[in-house]
């Protein structure tokens, strides 16, 4: 049986009862969020997404009822985790700031894409900090604290609330104020440029 005959299998209106495959969810979470940073959050419909996977409109709204529960769902697919332990609170934040530029094309897009979208969807909103925001922010709290713990910087010391949002920051303002993302090259010169000397590190 193919892919899109196990989509179709069930009658419209029946009760949810899912026979897509995960290979096949994340197949169209995947469509949902690349046709986002491509084309925004307006331009995203449920049929087009049918269209591009080759599936049944039924199938996608028997799954997820509506868009914004749909892309709520394909955000927290892509939820990450992040473990980065090198010893060194300095050489920890050169990490981070690294893997945060290596994925920030993509990231800025979908913040981008879903900033006028998510404010009005308190689930979408939801969704989108629990993939793209906690995550990070939670990796960079935990880099701080062996940090204190090793006794690299005092736990009062006043810097350390704002990494976070130095980090996001940055991130987000670049494509705005120059046109480019913030690749990893550019972060890890803002790390050492900026954070570290904040915090007493070289």
């Amino acid at each position: 049986m193919t892919s899109q005959a196990a989509d179709r299998s069930e009658p419209v209106g029946s009760p949810r009862r899912s026979k897509i495959t995960p290979e096949r969810e994340q197949e169209f979470y995947d469509a949902v969020l690349e046709q986002l940073r491509e084309c925004g959050y307006d331009s995203v419909t449920m049929e087009g997404i049918a269209a591009s996977t080759r599936c049944s409109k039924s199938t996608l709204y028997r799954q997820w009822k509506t868009k914004p529960q749909f892309v709520a769902a394909a955000l927290r697919s892509h939820r990450r985790t992040r473990c980065i332990d090198t010893g060194s609170l300095a050489d920890d934040l050169r990490e981070a700031a690294r893997a945060a530029g290596e994925l920030s094309g993509r990231d800025t897009k979908l913040l981008q894409a879903l900033a006028h979208a998510a404010p009005q969807d308190p689930e979408l909103q939801r969704a989108l900090r629990e993939a793209l925001i906690e995550p990070e922010i939670a990796a960079l709290k935990e880099i701080i604290r062996r940090g204190v713990e090793r006794g690299e910087v005092p736990a009062d010391h006043p810097a350390l609330e704002y990494i976070p949002a130095q980090m996001f920051g940055v991130l987000r303002i670049r494509p705005v104020l120059e046109g480019e993302d913030a690749d990893p090259d550019y972060l890890v010169r803002f790390v050492e440029a900026a954070v570290l000397p904040a915090l007493g590190l070289t």
